[in-house]
């Protein structure tokens, strides 16, 4: 049985209708998206409580102890206190998986970060653990430990690394390679990467402009570093939660570039986020259309074909767009997207 979802249309206009399975309501068996990455602060019962019931929910819940709290030590206590007794007093029927919840601790340099990686951690619905300002692979050695003495799962946290600095860009190549020395089931794994411009532009003077060009280099490095190692890459916020114009162009932009996924503000710019990380209607059909020639292909003892263009032209077909081709259809799926039959 499938239902009508939005896409995005392919150059970011009208919002196209297509169709979801609906026993794949959320993510499949092909593995979980990825997509929007919401921050919520710590500092409100209301809006913690409120993160349980998102009418268009993100992929992931980004609880946030660092910059949405005040940075007096008792404001840092009682945010971190309030979110052990959320993530432990979760009514049964609305605990998410642990892969859909992320806690944003403070940096490691900081005072705090002890008491939020011991206390967080007694957390079984904490999947993923957000770090700011790492630097070097030294800063995650220094989580690695503290994931290794206070982790009682079998299975620690997913790290995610926040780039944000001159010097985190410069280590990329280590920071990617990084292995904790307890190895993975004991001192965690990294898992994505996450750009933070604002914290990056104000630690490299870098002037923001509404075209994006200044930031155009350090995100492609992201992106380069991050699928070199088979990591996750996930774009910046979008800082204006009320323009969905620009908020679309952001994502569409953040998608060619080849982001995974996008930090959000608001819950009003999931959805746009979640439909712009999709393949269109028509990038589907393309990609089924590839396979299926493609296996014909094979079948005559041919490597490559031609596939009639849009524009009438022909375009050279082989095992590249092949493997692009798959990778669409994997993402269609698992959104419970309906792959169309072609012939």
């Amino acid at each position: 049985m499938v239902i009508s979802v939005a896409l995005r249309a392919p150059h970011g206009g009208r919002v196209i209708p297509f169709r979801r399975s609906l026993s794949a309501s959320h993510g499949s068996q092909y593995f979980p998206l990825q997509r929007s990455y919401l921050y919520v602060p710590a500092t409100s019962d209301r809006l913690l409580a409120k993160s349980l019931s998102f009418d268009i929910p993100p992929d992931i819940v980004i609880y946030d102890l660092e910059d949405s709290v005040p940075p007096s030590a008792q404001d840092k206590h009682n945010a971190r206190r309030r979110l052990c007794h959320f993530l432990n007093s979760i009514p049964p029927d609305k605990v998410p998986t642990p892969k859909r919840v992320a806690v944003r601790v403070n940096d490691v340099t900081t005072p705090f970060f002890e008491s939020d990686i011991s206390e967080i951690l007694k957390s079984p619905a904490v999947g993923t653990l957000v770090l700011p300002k790492i630097h070097s692979t030294e800063d995650l050695d220094h989580v690695s430990c503290a994931i290794h003495e206070h982790s009682t799962s079998s299975c620690p946290p997913r790290i995610v690394a926040s780039i944000e600095s001159a010097c985190s860009v410069w280590n990329l190549r280590e920071i990617v390679q990084w292995k904790s020395k307890f190895g993975a089931q004991k001192g965690g794994q990294l898992g994505a990467l996450l750009f933070a411009s604002e914290d990056y532009c104000a630690d490299t003077s870098v002037v923001r402009t509404t075209s994006r060009q200044e930031l155009l280099f350090v995100r492609s490095q992201i992106v380069i570093a991050a699928k070199a190692s088979g990591l996750e890459a996930i774009d910046m916020v979008c800082i204006d939660y009320k323009d969905s114009g620009y908020l679309r162009d952001e994502c569409e932009d953040a998608r060619r570039l080849g982001f995974t996924g996008k930090q959000v503000i608001h819950p009003a710019q999931v959805e746009i986020v979640n439909a712009t990380f999709l393949p269109t209607e028509r990038e589907i059909l393309r990609a089924a259309k590839i396979i299926h020639r493609m296996d014909a292909a094979y079948a005559s003892e041919k490597g490559a074909f031609g596939l009639e263009a849009e524009d009438g032209g022909k375009e050279m077909i082989d095992a590249p767009m092949l493997k692009q081709a798959k990778n669409t259809i994997r993402l269609a799926r698992a959104a419970g997207l309906e792959i169309p039959k072609v012939s």
